[in-house]
């Protein structure tokens, strides 16, 4: 990447120019960016509250293999999907968005009220933090795939219950299978526990090289960017995630 247009990216995540250092030549590791000052911050978010909605499945899966579809018709299949008790309340399902040809795919735990109204994960204050991070290590909305764990809002934003991520979590796992990206980014905590299978905290999952489903895909944890609008101190941990996935794409791992 050329100087202008990395300065162009970093002046937009509100970061300092980077200063470039060698690294020894037995390490084979890509020079490494000095440290970043703080990403922009953002009005503190109020509180979630819980649900009481029943977790019995409403309805049989659709019809036929979801591993068996391209995408066209696994699109259709989310958008016709009654397989849990959020087809009722949601406005919309919530499918997902980028290149079909995407290297990395983000994966974050639920579409919220704004990505439910316009059927676009990621929308909002959040997802604009969320580009200005991808935009930090060179990468555009549009060359990534967005995604979440599941493809329906729970009421009131509440986390996913489990029966909901196992009748859903077929579609993302299709999703993989048919991008075969080369690093998946878990965003949050909730999204990292429920690909990893484990109640593992996210402080313990991150700065770790995981890897997802049968084809393990190597998978990388950071935060959500939600939670970076409520706790700006730890942006500086996040692009340390984002470097370290960064390193594991391009195959450099540490």
């Amino acid at each position: 990447m050329n100087s202008d247009r990395r300065g162009q990216y970093l002046a937009a995540l509100g970061l300092e120019s980077w200063t470039l250092r060698r690294r020894p030549a037995a390490t084979g590791l890509a020079p490494r960016a000095a440290e970043p000052s703080a990403l922009p911050l953002e009005p503190r978010a109020a509180p979630l509250e819980p649900s009481a909605l029943p977790l019995e499945p409403s309805a049989p899966p659709p019809s036929g293999r979801v591993a068996d579809l391209g995408w066209t018709e696994l699109r259709a299949a989310v958008a016709a999907c009654t397989r849990c008790p959020l087809s009722a309340t949601r406005t919309q399902t919530v499918f997902g968005v980028g290149s079909h040809e995407a290297k990395w795919l983000i994966v974050g735990e639920a579409p919220g009220a704004e990505e439910d109204r316009q059927g676009e994960p990621f929308v909002g204050p959040a997802g604009q933090l969320l580009n200005a991070m991808l935009r930090a290590i060179g990468l555009e909305r549009e060359q990534v795939f967005i995604a979440n764990v599941l493809k329906c809002r729970p009421p009131r934003n509440r986390d996913p219950a489990p029966l909901e991520v196992e009748q859903c979590l077929p579609y993302l796992e299709r999703q993989v299978a048919l991008l075969q990206p080369k690093i998946m980014l878990a965003v949050g905590r909730i999204s990292a526990q429920n690909l990893l299978k484990t109640d593992v905290s996210l402080g313990r999952l991150r700065g770790r090289l995981h890897h997802f489903g049968a084809s393990r895909v190597p998978l990388v944890v950071t935060y959500h960017p939600a939670y970076l609008l409520r706790e700006p101190a730890e942006k500086r941990k996040a692009w340390e995630d984002l470097k370290f996935a960064r390193e594991v794409c391009s195959g450099v791992q540490r």
